[in-house]
């Protein structure tokens, strides 16, 4: 089953990098990509795939890549509830 998800990533953020890194695991996990925005502080993208491989996106831009530290992510809904956030962890 294909869910599209919408992930907001804020933080101090290299948009090419960031680019390349969401492109790249996209194709591993054989994901549909859409990046909406690419800022130095906030990146934006729309994501299709099985669950359980949104998740694993996710948690890979979550991490990396390494001269960009992600401080919050945000899932959009379509279903009219406010978007909700998770924190980074950060050593």
């Amino acid at each position: 089953m294909t869910v599209p998800v919408l992930l907001e990533f804020t933080g101090t953020l290299v948009p090419a990098s960031m680019d390349a890194f969401a492109r790249h695991r996209a194709q591993r996990l054989d994901l549909g990509l859409e990046i909406l925005e690419s800022a130095p502080d906030r990146f934006l993208v729309a994501v299709s795939g099985p669950p359980e491989l949104t998740a694993a996106f996710e948690m890979a831009l979550s991490l990396g890549p390494a001269d960009s530290l992600i401080r919050a992510i945000r899932h959009h809904h379509d279903d009219g509830l406010p978007p909700t956030t998770r924190r980074s962890q950060e050593g």
